[in-house]
């Protein structure tokens, strides 16, 4: 089971109203569950450098299902993850925005979020993955 463009177009559209409800303009990636890019967005005023790393923050998630805001806390020095961000060709992101997108209990895909801060990305991420 995997996402359609349309439930791509719908999730980023749930991560584009929060993002305007904080004020906070942000890039917003949805890739399937193969991890390939399905759509992305990004909204007027948002950093051309966040593009690269909302499309990798959901690349991750998908890669290891996991929220990157979790997979980055157990990444630190003395942690089971440590180094993890070096592999998959430096595609890896280690800090919020990227979170799994799940249906009947199955992992669909996943939203990756990034232009403002990581709390923000998160929330952000968070209002598009509620939305599948």
């Amino acid at each position: 089971m995997t996402l359609t463009l349309a439930d791509a177009r719908s999730v980023i559209a749930a991560a584009e109203a929060k993002a305007a409800e904080i004020g906070q303009p942000m890039n917003i990636a949805v890739v399937d569950a193969g991890g390939n890019l399905v759509s992305h967005v990004r909204m007027d005023g948002a950093w051309i450098g966040s593009i690269d790393i909302s499309i990798n923050k959901a690349f991750t998630s998908r890669a290891f299902d996991i929220a990157t805001k979790d997979l980055g806390e157990n990444s630190q020095p003395n942690q089971q993850f440590y180094g993890i961000h070096a592999s998959n060709h430096g595609r890896i992101m280690i800090f919020a925005g990227g979170i799994p997108l799940t249906r009947d209990g199955q992992v669909i895909g996943a939203i990756g979020v990034s232009g403002g801060s990581g709390e923000q990305d998160h929330a952000v991420a968070e209002a598009g993955a509620n939305s599948v």
